[in-house]
């Protein structure tokens, strides 16, 4: 695994549980040999994964459409930073450029980020891991609410193990590496419903 892809808040949140998560996810990929490649920013969550990552030696690679590059948003420390048009050509890039995905606390942007590529990989377009980092149940209740989904029967029951969960960011890269994706075809018959 060459890059992991790391969405988090653009703030650092109402706890110091996730600005602590956040240096130990970028110092544990750099001290590991893993690239991070993330959304650009120097401010917030984003902000503080990059700075670890940079401060043990890593590689980042940052992400950022040319909108928020004008508003100084822009982390103008990191290894790589790749200023493009769009979110869409951002979340693109970011993708093609990564192994897998970690998402750390964060509000919408990192929700829609993350579940785009889970949909992604429930759709065969990659077979890339993707994993929570679930920092103090920061996400118990959207895991509740997956778990739900699956009941309701909108997530099949092995549609929902592709979001891999932990608490530890040790414990969570080492799904990623372990894990395998499975042959699974999206839709149901007709007649399976």
């Amino acid at each position: 695994m060459r890059r992991i892809c790391v969405f988090c808040g653009s703030q650092v949140g109402g706890h110091p549980l996730y600005a602590a998560a956040a240096t130990a996810v970028g110092t544990l990929l750099a001290l590991r040999g893993i690239g991070l490649v993330y959304g650009g920013g120097k401010v917030g969550l984003m902000g503080v994964v990059a700075d670890a990552a940079l401060a043990a030696g890593g590689e980042v690679i940052g992400v950022i459409p040319e909108r928020l590059m004008n508003r100084e948003l822009g982390h103008g420390g990191v290894t790589d930073l790749r200023v493009v048009d769009s979110m869409h050509e951002r979340k693109a890039m970011m993708s093609d450029l990564s192994d897998a995905f970690i998402a750390l606390p964060g509000g919408y942007g990192t929700f829609e980020e993350f579940f785009e590529v889970v949909t992604w990989m429930q759709l065969g377009i990659h077979a890339k891991p993707c994993g929570l980092l679930n920092v103090g149940g920061y996400y118990d209740m959207l895991l509740a609410l997956l778990d739900h989904a699956a009941g309701e029967s909108f997530i099949r029951p092995q549609h929902r193990g592709l979001v891999l969960v932990d608490t530890e960011p040790a414990m969570l890269l080492q799904q990623l590496l372990d894990y395998r994706t499975p042959q699974i075809e999206k839709w149901l018959e007709r007649d399976q419903t």
